[in-house]
């Protein structure tokens, strides 16, 4: 049978891209169907960063036509879009910043803080505009992790702060502020108001994420922050034995209650490979990410390896996904991040700018 741009058509509509978990037909993503010949040019837009994708996804896609009968050299033209997303309705997104995302646990020692820095890292190789806030305002990890321990940031108007720079993203702590070798001893409100500061007296400039590094816990202190930063989305970090899976629980209903949608979970420390001999091992237990986010219904975003080397990278200032992009654990950090914005992208759209301001001025 011959190949034609409707039976491409067909095919290509029916393709299920695996970050949405949607049929290209069903995200609107096809911007171009362009047969020539035995050549096959074809558009693609998706609302999640996609620098370093149009590898694998033209792979498959290959894979895909073939099998649907279409078997010709294909080119692809891949690209994105990342739009805004709603927040919470009782409070206005921050000015410039199209999505702020919080990462979170329900417990500390989780690797909460590295699995943000990698995220957010992943997302900024990924072609998107980022920052980070370090919001874990008694124990901030950001300025170790990132290169930055020790810098200070400016603010030529004395109005804003004007964020640091590292490894193509932007970031703000309350660690460039203090002396790390003395403790923040602050009450809750004290706090709440020192990161209220930190989000809205940055000047974050435009970015498609700003991700915000929770401080551990579901009390008084992160319910507030979940009910006073407009969050698009959460991420919940967990590991997988029973006692982290039960405060995880907590952190998704946490969320819940301020109606901030939960984007997924990522399962932390959830194999350990031997270094030596290559024996895989689950040291904190198996599939304890995998049954929280079913009964939750909510995504399980990835499941990220224990690796000495992960540990090594971050405190050196350099993450896994800047110090090994292709590795193991460097891919299953940029597989997480594109699958958790892919989730985000799906999300009900920020409509507040499509409506004009109506101005009523006395005569």
């Amino acid at each position: 049978m011959a190949t034609t741009e409707a039976s491409v058509r067909a095919a290509l509509e029916s393709f299920v891209e695996p970050n949405l978990q949607q049929t290209l037909a069903q995200a609107q993503a096809l911007r171009e169907i362009a047969l020539a010949g035995n050549r096959l040019r074809i558009g693609i837009e998706l609302g999640f960063p996609t620098l370093g994708y149009s590898h694998s996804l033209q792979s498959a896609l290959q894979a895909h036509l073939r099998a649907h009968g279409v078997d010709v050299p294909l080119t692809l033209e891949l690209t994105s879009a990342i739009r805004p997303h709603a927040v919470q309705r009782t409070l206005k997104p921050l000015a410039g910043v199209k999505n702020i995302v919080a990462v979170a646990s329900g417990k500390g020692g989780v690797g909460k803080s590295t699995v943000a820095a990698n995220l957010a890292l992943a997302w900024a190789a990924g072609g998107a505009q980022v920052g980070v806030l370090d919001a874990d305002i008694y124990g901030p990890s950001q300025p170790l992790m990132l290169g930055l321990s020790g810098q200070h940031p400016s603010s030529p108007d004395g109005k804003l702060i004007r964020p640091l720079h590292a490894h193509g993203l932007v970031a703000m702590s309350i660690g460039f502020l203090v002396d790390p070798a003395q403790a923040v001893v602050w009450r809750g409100p004290m706090v709440t108001q020192a990161l209220t500061q930190l989000l809205t007296d940055t000047d974050w400039g435009q970015l498609d994420y700003l991700v915000v590094d929770m401080p551990p816990g579901t009390g008084d202190i992160q319910l507030t922050l979940a009910q006073r930063v407009p969050v698009a989305g959460a991420i919940i970090v967990t590991t997988p034995q029973d006692i982290a899976l039960a405060d995880a629980r907590k952190g998704l209903a946490m969320f819940e209650k301020v109606s901030v949608p939960v984007l997924g979970i990522i399962e932390n420390m959830s194999v350990h490979v031997c270094s030596h001999c290559g024996h895989v091992e689950h040291i904190f237990g198996a599939g304890g990410g995998a049954r929280l986010a079913a009964e939750n219904g909510v995504t399980l975003l990835g499941e990220l390896p224990l690796d000495v080397r992960i540990r090594e990278q971050a405190d050196s200032g350099r993450p896994t996904v800047v110090a090994e992009p292709e590795s193991a654990a460097g891919q299953a950090y940029i597989a997480a991040a594109r699958r958790a914005a892919a989730v985000l992208s799906l999300r009900a759209q920020d409509r507040s700018a499509l409506f004009p301001k109506i101005v009523v001025e006395d005569t």
